[in-house]
């Protein structure tokens, strides 16, 4: 069942918002250490306390105006509650910092275990925005697999050998630049593929 259409402003905002205060919170909070109910956190740790409940509101507001959310958003928002939650319970950045090499390695081994029977689940999450042959969705879904295994091993290298603002700054902007980045790069895989709206579908009603 289709979901309710929403603003784009209004949805981006939800889908952006919890990790650009987090990325605001942290350049604030970073140099200090802050004594809560008598234990020291780093400002990385207070950061992530303010993202964990931000982005479960979000995302229960973008489910009480859409009606549904994808596989991915709630992958995601468990994700978030499970290593974010032991980071600030364990005063611990490093279960923090795993959570983008988990969710990406989730979301390469679901989709690869769909190519392997033959199905194109991403066609299930994005087709209503992109009407394509079954043949430039398994196309296109392999190539997701092997961007997310990349985006796995880069989000571990980064955050192994580098500081806690560099990959900050890497999660917040790199990585979504990369994204929208490996997304422009299929335009021929769009066209050649591309399934245009049927004369039925846009007609006027009569």
């Amino acid at each position: 069942m289709a979901g309710k259409k929403i603003s784009p402003w209004v949805k981006g905002a939800l889908d952006w918002g919890p990790l650009v205060i987090f990325f605001i919170a942290f350049n604030r909070l970073k140099d200090g250490h802050y004594e809560i109910l008598g234990r020291d956190y780093s400002g990385f740790i207070v950061a992530t306390a303010l993202f964990v409940p931000l982005i479960a509101i979000s995302t229960l507001i973008l489910w009480r105006l859409t009606g549904k959310l994808s596989p991915m958003q709630i992958a995601t928002l468990v994700l978030v509650l499970i290593f974010g939650g032991l980071s600030v319970w364990l005063n611990d950045p490093v279960f923090f910092k795993m959570k983008p090499t988990i969710i990406y390695l989730l979301f390469a081994g679901i989709l690869g275990a769909g190519l392997l029977r033959g199905k194109a689940w991403l066609q299930l999450v994005m087709e209503e925005a992109l009407p394509m042959e079954h043949e430039g969705w398994m196309i296109l879904t392999k190539r997701f697999v092997g961007l997310f295994v990349a985006l796995a091993v880069a989000n571990e290298i980064v955050w192994r050998s580098m500081s806690d603002s560099i990959w900050v700054d890497f999660k917040t902007f790199g990585l979504p630049i990369i994204l929208i980045g490996f997304i422009m790069a299929q335009a021929k895989l769009f066209e050649r593929y591309g399934i245009e709206k049927t004369s039925e579908d846009s007609a006027p009603p009569e």
